[in-house]
């Protein structure tokens, strides 16, 4: 049954505000530092409208992805079609916005690496890599509260923007708001998890994402003084694996896991989080040890304490999520479905 959404008035001029909003947003932050020289600073003013500007892009991606998805024409037969309730939806459009914010990254690493590792490892730098730190800040704090949003839906099953009327009606003692699955709330209707309770439900990825936007931010504008940026080119790189993960993730949500499109995405997902990752890091040091002109255990050994705890606070999570994206690979590939999938595909290549 398709989930039983209300479609608020006037809601095809918030799409026009969303889209407008949006795009000037972009705009205005590329226009912030396309004047600047390659290696110009960005100032603090320069930078607080970065972030500022930051938020509102991706928060009106969010929430026009979220509008178009639940309350257009299209979005309807799209729900109807894979049986989506509003949970599923949020949670299909925060990995959307993860997946554009995953390739302004990749942009940004490319552009750093072309420029900074070409030239001075040690001291090169470009502007893009302290701007997209300052507009990226913004997405690590928003998408904690994307995921959030998310949670609660997937918790509570209340429509979408409803969450206000509901809590109106229940003061009232009113429960015949529906729900987003198209049954009615009842009186007993679990209550929506607070934001502390969720931070207990998903710690990894919390922490995971304040480290980046809080002390990755730090050390990419201050902490590391006059030194170059070709280091941070490959940690943007990091990202070029977040498309194939919320490409697996939407898969999922569409219930497609048994489909081709699932299987190589999630070869490609191993591939690209392996190498871009778990590999990057280590790879950087061995070009820093180049630089230097001593063995890669010297060179690990040079560096302060502070960058060796920083790298193993960075790469201790992704060698985690890269054993369970291996486990995961391997039970898909053990079962039955997995295996003729598998054995379907290398008789076509044959």
């Amino acid at each position: 049954m398709e989930p039983t959404i209300s479609k608020p008035r006037h809601y095809r001029t918030a799409i026009y505000v969303l889209v407008l909003a949006n795009m000037l947003s972009l705009f205005a932050a590329a226009n912030t530092v396309l004047v600047l020289n390659p290696e110009d600073r960005i100032s603090v003013t320069r930078g607080a409208s970065l972030t500022a500007l930051g938020f509102v892009y991706f928060m009106t991606m969010f929430e026009l992805l979220n509008v178009c998805a639940l309350y257009t024409g299209v979005g309807g037969r799209l729900r109807q079609r894979h049986r989506l309730g509003a949970g599923d939806v949020l949670d299909i459009t925060n990995k959307l916005v993860s997946a554009v914010q995953a390739a302004l990254s990749c942009v940004t690493g490319v552009v750093v690496c072309l420029w900074s590792c070409t030239r001075d490892f040690m001291r090169s730098s470009h502007y893009m890599s302290e701007a997209y730190a300052w507009f990226g800040a913004a997405y690590f704090f928003y998408d904690i509260w994307s995921m959030y949003m998310v949670h609660v839906q997937m918790n509570t099953g209340v429509d979408y923007l409803k969450g206000k009327l509901q809590r109106k009606l229940s003061k009232n003692g009113d429960a015949r708001l529906s729900s987003g699955d198209g049954a009615p709330l009842s009186a007993g209707k679990k209550p929506a998890p607070t934001f502390f309770e969720y931070c207990r439900y998903e710690p990894v990825i919390l922490l995971h994402h304040l480290f980046i936007g809080g002390f990755g931010f730090l050390v990419i504008v201050y902490l590391r003084g006059d030194l170059g940026d070709c280091t941070f080119g490959f940690v943007y790189l990091m990202e070029l694996s977040t498309p194939f993960v919320s490409i697996r993730g939407i898969l999922s949500r569409l219930k497609l896991k048994s489909s081709k499109a699932y299987l190589v995405n999630g070869i490609l997902m191993l591939l690209s989080f392996l190498f871009c990752r778990v590999l990057s890091l280590p790879y950087v040091c061995l070009l820093y040890s180049r630089v230097l002109g001593v063995s890669y255990l010297e060179a690990i050994k040079s560096l302060p304490t502070g960058c060796k705890i920083s790298i193993c606070i960075l790469l201790l999570p992704q060698l985690y999520w890269f054993y369970l994206m291996s486990a995961g690979a391997i039970k898909m590939l053990a079962t039955p479905a997995g295996a003729a999938l598998s054995a379907g595909d290398a008789r076509k290549r044959s």
